[in-house]
């Protein structure tokens, strides 16, 4: 019987995770760290302090040349009773410095009328990122992983340093928005597909869980930062700083060997590879040394066909099997990030040192990180992701409805906790789970379009925290409903648990045919065997 070469021939003699894929890993790694550091700088540089109303001492215009701190009308200080029993609409404020000195807030007095500026400042970015999850993500597809995660790494620097030395508010959203396109798109998606079309299948669970957990640590940087540095000028060209480690890369990652199969330049991927087995002391068939474009029986050469051509995230709908997976995965994003982002970016409103809260709230991120990592492989990406979303969102609902009283709080603060524990692991389960439902020629649509969904639900975040002006209850609420429905939802995807990466798109319309939850158990081990990769000639390899 006539044995045939693909990728996956080269890419099991590689082995699945030598000092090779290490290193490789290591660099991409690095993206992760400032795609959590730039996600979350407005989270300090526009933060909002306490603050409390000033009045004049006289109601003579021309006598009004000072000012005096009066008794909080409300709990926003928007309006106060003045000395003569008057109810008026402050215009001057102070603000607490216990915790901040200047910030974006304090600059532009974006509080009571003007809490939509400071929203439009966090949808800006988030919008940014949505932007550049589908543009980037496409392009890395089209062009490469690594031009695009180098690109990026170069815009992502100049900009998060730039913003800092804007003073006009228009001009500084409009930056915020191209700072958001690169700053946690670009590197972070070409960066997370690299590696796991690098790493064998053993592998790819953990080096997706500690991308998020890296992703964690960016965040727990921009609260250390920030409790040490009060001056939003300086707090900010130091967390722009931070990209400067991903400036390097240009000369040390490699092209997606994978990727460059499947555009039909296999004598670049077999380079790549040919490099890789070096490194990690494997020997390879006479083959590699002799002739990459010949099969393993026929000295013929290879004809060249369409392999060169390019995907685009239309043909994810293409067909129905793969149209209706991608639907059900875009609404799972866009859930685990509405409810993420929603718990991150309201912990100001959390009792204590918002510092404290931000660090202990991205922290708590790890262990559910460590309990995914152990679970995944045991339980099936299905069954746990569906999961923590319904035990995530079943927390938020929950947490929105305690009384006022310091017991009931902190309570509920724990419980938020639980919340983001949940959310935070599910969130970390569809980066991986997305990579190996997706054939590799739309393996980067597929991340960035779900991306897309996800900072497309970043984007709205900030207008439904501003609920609370109706009903404090109101935000969490929203966001636990919709976290609720996609874990449902989730129930009917297949599962990708020992399943081979489908390479073409063919191999991604059958995938997982008739498995869902309902039909083969929620842990997947009853499920029809997956359609394994097949004898593909290395003319018809994708």
């Amino acid at each position: 019987m006539e044995k045939s070469t693909n990728i996956d021939f080269y890419m099991e003699h590689l082995g699945d995770f030598g000092s090779y894929q290490l290193r490789q890993f290591l660099l991409s790694l690095m993206s992760a760290f400032t795609a959590g550091l730039h996600m979350m700088v407005l989270v300090t540089v526009a933060a909002v302090p306490e603050y409390n109303c000033l009045i004049p001492e006289s109601e003579t215009e021309s006598n009004i040349t000072n000012w005096i701190m009066a008794p909080k009308f409300n709990n926003d200080s928007c309006q106060v009773i003045n000395a003569y029993n008057k109810t008026i609409n402050c215009e001057k404020w102070i603000f607490n410095e216990t915790y901040y000195g200047s910030t974006r807030a304090t600059q532009w007095n974006m509080i009571c009328d003007n809490r939509w500026m400071g929203s439009l400042a966090q949808m800006s970015y988030m919008f940014g990122v949505f932007t550049g999850s589908v543009v980037l993500g496409s392009l890395a597809d089209k062009f490469g992983r690594k031009k695009i995660f180098c690109i990026s790494a170069v815009a992502q620097l100049i900009l998060s340093i730039g913003v800092a030395f804007l003073n006009n508010y228009w001009i500084f959203i409009a930056t915020t928005y191209v700072y958001g396109i690169f700053g946690s798109s670009g590197s972070y998606i070409s960066g997370f597909v690299l590696t796991m079309e690098l790493v064998g299948p053993s592998k790819r669970s953990v080096c997706g869980i500690l991308f998020q957990t890296t992703f964690a640590s960016g965040i727990m940087a921009v609260a250390a930062w920030g409790y040490f540095i009060r001056d939003t000028f300086l707090l900010q060209i130091i967390y722009g700083l931070h990209s400067l480690i991903l400036i390097p890369h240009f000369w040390l990652i490699d092209e997606s060997p994978r990727w460059l199969w499947g555009q039909g330049r296999k004598e670049e991927a077999i380079k790549i590879i040919q490099k890789a087995l070096k490194t990690n002391n494997k020997t390879m068939p006479i083959l590699l040394e002799k002739e990459p474009m010949v099969s393993l029986n026929n000295d013929e050469p290879v004809k060249e066909n369409n392999q060169n051509r390019s995907y685009s995230i239309i043909d994810l709908f293409k067909t129905p099997n793969l149209r209706n997976n991608t639907i059900n995965v875009c609404l799972y994003w866009f859930a685990a990030s509405f409810g993420y982002y929603g718990i991150s970016l309201r912990t100001g409103n959390l009792p204590g040192n918002p510092y404290f809260m931000l660090f202990v709230m991205a922290a708590v991120e790890i262990p559910s990180y460590i309990f995914v990592t152990l679970s995944m492989d045991r339980m099936g990406r299905r069954f746990l992701s569906s999961s923590m979303m319904i035990v995530g969102g079943t927390a938020l609902f929950v947490s929105a409805f305690f009384p006022s009283d310091p017991l009931s709080q902190s309570i509920s603060t724990g419980i938020v906790f639980l919340g983001k524990f949940c959310i935070a692991g599910a969130f970390a389960i569809i980066y991986n789970y997305t990579v190996e439902r997706f054939p590799t020629v739309v393996r980067n649509t597929a991340i960035g379009l779900g991306s897309m969904f996800a900072r497309l639900a970043g984007g709205f975040t900030p207008l439904v925290t501003l609920l609370d002006s109706y009903d404090v209850r109101a935000p969490a609420v929203t966001f636990a409903l919709v976290t609720l429905l996609a874990g449902v939802l989730s129930t009917l995807l297949p599962e990708t648990l020992n399943t081979v990466m489908p390479q073409t798109m063919e191999d991604g319309e059958e995938f997982g045919k008739g498995d869902t939850c309902f039909t083969t158990g929620c842990f997947g081990r009853k499920k029809k065997a997956q359609p394994q990769q097949k004898e593909i000639p290395v003319e018809e390899s994708y």
